[in-house]
């Protein structure tokens, strides 16, 4: 009897440490990056990891509800980049000398407008792509890579054509604040990025865990034929689900254009990896049906201490890519054994 309590005890030691194995992996990167630069455990190097978190913690919680569905969508990076041109050749100032419209064709316009035309263009978008997805039985991957390239044509399309491929820069004094602006707490400058990330966190919050839409999500999820078979009407949920991804991904594209000055066709390119990845190290399952706010918001933390971290000790661009791709490789095996140990 002492013998098999003691193999009991063993194996759930194992199975503790397998299901902690990344963040014990990214504990250890951290770890090594303190002991190379021990600066980098100061106070304002990590107000700039939640200013630059911001943004990509509005495009996780978008991108976090379709893999919750059981899905994935690489577009979204080039989806921000086409909302990010067009919202940031709305909102050139007036006086600037390289404003892409007269402003006789677009005169200065009120912040709120920009944000709702593209935050409209997305939501058609990804509708539509929540719609091939949910009526024609496209697999999720194989639709986002297409309209990847649609998103990414009409940014090249705009941008070259329209903005005649100049980056997009002199913004409004009112936009560059609403992105730029700070609250001073103390020696502490605090982005307004932060309550709008936290506003974002909020509202999802109360989606996913108080709303009929959001127990249809996770009901899909988990198994679609029994939500049918519970009266959960899958196609018009997934639609939904992918037409808030959208609005998201604009109102973020319209803070990060803001937050760096400026916007280009190249904006947003490697956006989707670190939004997925981001969520898997949060817990949100590739299987689909698990997940929480609470969780993405953290896995996007964590990655961009780890990114931030890398570049502060001088880590090179190139080595970036393989740590990242490491640890999501990490990720998807660990949620796969947690997948098939449950099923077992």
């Amino acid at each position: 009897m002492a013998k098999e309590k003691i193999k009991i005890t063993k194996e759930k030691v194992i199975d503790s440490l397998y299901d902690n194995a990344l963040y014990l992996i990214i504990a250890a990167i951290l770890i090594v990056i303190i002991a190379l630069e021990p600066t980098f455990v100061r106070l304002t190097n990590f107000t700039t990891i939640f200013t630059q978190s911001a943004t990509k913690i509005i495009y996780a919680l978008g991108v976090a509800g379709i893999i919750v569905l059981g899905g994935t969508d690489l577009a979204l990076g080039r989806e921000v980049g086409l909302a990010a041109v067009v919202a940031a050749s709305l909102l050139q100032a007036v006086d600037y000398s390289q404003r892409v419209f007269s402003p006789d064709v677009v005169p200065a316009l009120p912040l709120i407008i920009p944000i709702i035309v593209v935050a409209i263009m997305l939501a058609i978008i990804s509708g539509l792509h929540g719609y091939v997805v949910a009526h024609f039985g496209v697999a999720p991957f194989i639709a986002s890579l297409g309209v990847q390239l649609i998103a990414y044509g009409a940014c090249l399309q705009y941008f070259n054509q329209v903005c005649y491929s100049n980056p997009l820069s002199g913004f409004t004094e009112t936009f560059s604040k609403f992105c730029q602006g700070t609250i001073k707490v103390g020696d502490i400058s605090i982005s307004y990025l932060m309550f709008y990330a936290l506003i974002a966190i909020l509202v999802m919050w109360v989606l996913w865990n108080k709303t009929t839409l959001g127990k249809n999500m996770f009901a899909i999820g988990g198994n679609r034929e029994a939500a049918k078979v519970c009266g959960v009407n899958v196609k018009k949920t997934i639609i939904l689900i992918y037409i808030m991804a959208g609005v998201l991904y604009a109102f973020g594209a319209v803070l990060e254009a803001g937050r760096t000055g400026s916007a280009n066709s190249t904006l947003g390119a490697d956006y989707a990896m670190d939004a997925i990845a981001a969520c898997v190290v949060g817990g949100v399952s590739m299987k689909g049906g698990t997940g929480t706010v609470p969780g993405v918001v953290i896995g996007v933390i964590i990655f961009q201490i780890i990114t931030y971290g890398l570049i502060y000790v001088g880590v090179s661009p190139d080595l970036q890519y393989v740590v990242k791709g490491f640890i999501i490789l990490v990720a998807v095996i660990l949620d796969n054994r947690k997948t098939m140990r449950k099923a077992s």
